[in-house]
């Protein structure tokens, strides 16, 4: 797994990232205009994210692709969710070259494309508001420490039927649970054609199998560098439902869809390499981890509260980081168990790695990796040290054990969340002022809107009693 290290720079900006030469080839304008024509593309769609990581595009013809290449194409920044007031709407697109990919479900004759884009004001400097951009500066941040960060997602999501309208239900016909096979895993011929899909994409697939829940899938595919995977996620969320579509099935990434069976998380894999060395690993450290990857996991222990409004963005988010479904939901770490919040796999050597299990597949995968990232520098710099590793089954300790071992927990709700995220100005600085506050500003609001809604559980037990 060790590689050599070049710095490449941003499309129009100097906000130079590591890319792991080999992993993936850098590609020019001129090489992009010249595969497109090779190859019969005849539309090209520019997707970017808003805050919430909500794939948006704007769809172009193959005759305006060496104009969108040159920035030169606008678009109505105030139709977007936190980016701009109407008094502020014009906003261009760059699309970024080494994200170019042809879709292989449309025909070759008229064949379609992706160009991953990022964000800029008309006086050419970059909008604070892009969440992309947001991760870039962490990015940037740490390489300016020598650092580059390597990440390796695992993905969950259920697939259910739709109804005679084609909108989705949470019904599944699967009986399946971990690691079964047909015929009871009746989503397995749809996850099969999602891997190939993928693999047409430029993913290395390197597991997919069914998760703990009926309907339950997980597919994982090989580590990156993190501007890279973050790309790789929100395609990976728009193939699957696309894939999904095809089989007359709807996949979701929704945390908890159904009460009384496991969530799907997002699992995050990651290591810092420096020198094109694992940074995270030490043969003479105690579990060969080096004071660095201790470092970086007691930032990650420090800042968990208030990221977790990051990593964990829905009012739903919190029905999966329960107790008895295999959720994180206390603040700690070991380098055994899986009830924790911070798992320690076994691999050493270049594979070195931590895994934190609270985020969850509905996050801006942008600004989740920003955040995870600033509060691992942030134990770095700051030399902060993790409280003992807790090697014990965590969901089996009463409230006063955990209390006496100094074991927190994880916020019990997106309100609580966002008012850990109020008082981080670590977690503040990695979203940017523009983003913290239109992000915050929109999440109050869906508490407030669901704090006012009569749901049908209040129905059920209250209508016929009171």
């Amino acid at each position: 797994m060790s590689k050599e290290f070049v710095l490449a720079k941003g499309l129009s900006f100097d906000l130079g990232i590591f890319r792991m030469k080999g992993d993936r080839n850098l590609l020019t304008n001129d090489e992009v205009l010249k595969e497109a024509h090779e190859r019969g593309v005849k539309f090209i769609r520019l997707q970017f994210t808003d805050i919430f990581g909500v794939l948006k595009n704007v769809a172009i013809t193959v005759e305006q692709l060496e104009k969108a290449l040159e920035g030169e194409l606008m678009f109505d920044g105030s139709s977007i969710e936190g980016f701009v007031r109407i008094e502020e709407s014009d906003m261009y697109l760059r699309p970024d070259p080494n994200t170019f990919v042809i879709f292989p479900w449309r025909p070759k004759e008229g064949a379609v494309a992706r160009l991953i884009c990022d964000v800029y004001n008309p006086d050419g400097t970059p909008f604070a508001g892009d969440p992309r951009y947001a991760l870039k500066l962490v990015l940037k941040e740490a390489a300016e420490m020598g650092y580059a960060l390597n990440v390796g997602p695992e993905l969950e999501f259920f697939l259910f039927h739709t109804d005679g309208e084609g909108r989705p239900t949470t019904i599944t016909h699967d009986r399946a649970s971990y690691f079964d096979l047909t015929p009871v895993d009746l989503g397995e011929n749809a996850r099969r054609d999602m891997v190939l899909t993928l693999e047409q994409l430029g993913f290395e697939i390197e597991a997919s199998h069914h998760e703990v829940a009926p309907g339950q899938h997980e597919i994982d595919f090989k580590y990156s560098d993190a501007l890279d995977i973050a790309d790789k996620i929100a395609t990976f969320r728009f193939v699957v439902r696309t894939v999904a579509q095809q089989h007359g099935l709807y996949a979701t990434f929704m945390p908890k869809p159904l009460l009384g069976i496991n969530g799907s998380g997002m699992h995050s894999n990651q290591s810092l390499f420096k020198n094109g060395k694992n940074a995270f690993f030490d043969p003479k450290g105690s579990l060969e981890l080096s004071d660095v990857a201790y470092h970086y996991i007691a930032g990650l222990l420090k800042h968990a509260r208030s990221f977790t409004a990051i990593t964990n963005p829905l009012i739903n988010s919190y029905k999966r980081l329960i107790p008895g479904y295999e959720a994180p939901c206390y603040i700690a770490w070991s380098g055994r168990n899986r009830s924790p919040l911070i798992r320690i796999p076994a691999k050493r050597g270049s594979s070195t790695r931590i895994e934190l299990r609270s985020p969850d597949p509905s996050v801006n995968p942008y600004l989740a990796l920003a955040v995870q990232l600033k509060s691992g520098l942030d134990g770095i710099r700051s030399k902060l040290i993790p409280p003992a590793a807790v090697d014990l089954n965590i969901y089996a300790l009463t409230a006063e054990e955990r209390k006496a071992q100094g074991i927190d927990s994880l916020p019990g709700s997106l309100e609580e969340a966002l008012q850990e995220l109020s008082q981080d100005r670590v977690i503040q600085e990695a979203l940017g002022e523009h983003i913290y506050h239109r992000f915050v500003e929109a999440k109050m609001k869906e508490c407030d809107s669901y704090r006012v809604t009569v749901h049908p559980w209040e129905i059920e037990q209250y209508l016929a009693t009171y």
